[in-house]
C-alpha cells in the first residue's frame, strides 16, 4: 500500500485557482497555509485581501477573510486587530496595491507597529489590471505604460519596500525572499513562519516581501520567468533579512517634566 508523503494543508480550500500558468502566488498561498496549520490559528485567523491578483483570497483559505478597497488592506487590518486583539490578522497584498495606492496605509501601519503579519508579493508589474508599470518595475523593464522601458529620469526608481520598512521603529521583522527554486521556497517558508511569530509572540509588525514571477505580463515562459526573477530581479531586490528584533524594543523615553508645562 502506497504511503502518503505529501498533502494539502488544512488551511487551503479545494479550489482550482484563477492564477496564470507559472505564477507563484499558489506557492505563496501554500506557505501561508502551512504556517496557519503549524501555529494552530485557523479558528481565529482573519485574512485581508485588496484588489489585485490576491482579490480571491476567500476562495483559497479555510479562514475568515475580508476584502478591502484597493490599497486599504492595512487600514482594514488595523481596525480588525484593534477591535479584536485576540485575532491573528494577516494581509496578502501585491506591489501595485501595497507600494502605490496603499503606500500611506503601509508606512503608517508599520510605523505604529500594528500587530499584523504582511505577506507582500512583488512581481514588478500590475498583474491583474493589464500589465502597467508598478512602483517596483525595474529600470528598462517594458510594461503596457512604459513600452520603451521604465526610464528612471521620467518615472523614478523602483521602491524597495523591505528596506524602507526596516528603517521604521514600529517594524519588528522585515525580510525579502523569492520562490524561483526549492531552496528559496524553503527560505520563504521559514520567513513566513517567523513573521507569524512576530505577531503571536510579541504582537509585532512582521513583513515578508516575496519576489514572484508573472509570466503573462513578462511575456515569458514560466521557466524563463523564474530565471528572470533569479538573475535580473534579485539584482535590484537583494534577498535577505533586513530587520529582526529578537527582543521587544525599549519604549521611547517620556518627555522631560519641563516639556509638560509648555
Amino acid at each position: 500500500m502506497a504511503k502518503q508523503v505529501f498533502s494539502k494543508p488544512d488551511a487551503l480550500c479545494d479550489a482550482v485557482t484563477h492564477y496564470c500558468a507559472g505564477c507563484t502566488h499558489g506557492t505563496a498561498h501554500r506557505l501561508v497555509a502551512e504556517a496557519i496549520d503549524h501555529f494552530g490559528v485557523a479558528d481565529r485567523a482573519v485574512g485581508v485581501a485588496p484588489a489585485g491578483c490576491s482579490v480571491m483570497l476567500y476562495k483559497y483559505f479555510n479562514v475568515d477573510t475580508i476584502e478591502a478597497a484597493h490599497g486599504r488592506a492595512l487600514a482594514t487590518a488595523t481596525g480588525i486587530k484593534r477591535a479584536r486583539p485576540d485575532l491573528f490578522v494577516f494581509t496578502y497584498q501585491g506591489d501595485g496595491d501595497l507600494a502605490s495606492i496603499g503606500l500611506c496605509e503601509t508606512m503608517h501601519a508599520a510605523n505604529r507597529g500594528e500587530g499584523i503579519t504582511v505577506i507582500y508579493v512583488n512581481n514588478a508589474v500590475y498583474g491583474m489590471t493589464g500589465g502597467q508599470m508598478a512602483p517596483t518595475t525595474l529600470p528598462g523593464q517594458r510594461t503596457t505604460t512604459t513600452p520603451a522601458g521604465r526610464n528612471v529620469g521620467n518615472e523614478g526608481y523602483p521602491l524597495r519596500m523591505a528596506e524602507l520598512l526596516a528603517t521604521l521603529d514600529g517594524v519588528r521583522y522585515s525580510e525579502r525572499v523569492a520562490l524561483f527554486d526549492a531552496k528559496q521556497i524553503r527560505r520563504a517558508r521559514k520567513a513566513i513562519f517567523h513573521a507569524f511569530e512576530a505577531q503571536l509572540e510579541h504582537n509585532g509588525f512582521g513583513f515578508v516581501e516575496v519576489l514572484s514571477a508573472c509570466p503573462t505580463n513578462l511575456k515569458m515562459s514560466p521557466v524563463k520567468a523564474q530565471r528572470w526573477v533569479e538573475e535580473v530581479m534579485c539584482a535590484t531586490y537583494p534577498l535577505g533579512v533586513l530587520k529582526d528584533l529578537e527582543t521587544v524594543p525599549a519604549p521611547l523615553p517620556e518627555p522631560e517634566e519641563s516639556l509638560h508645562a509648555l
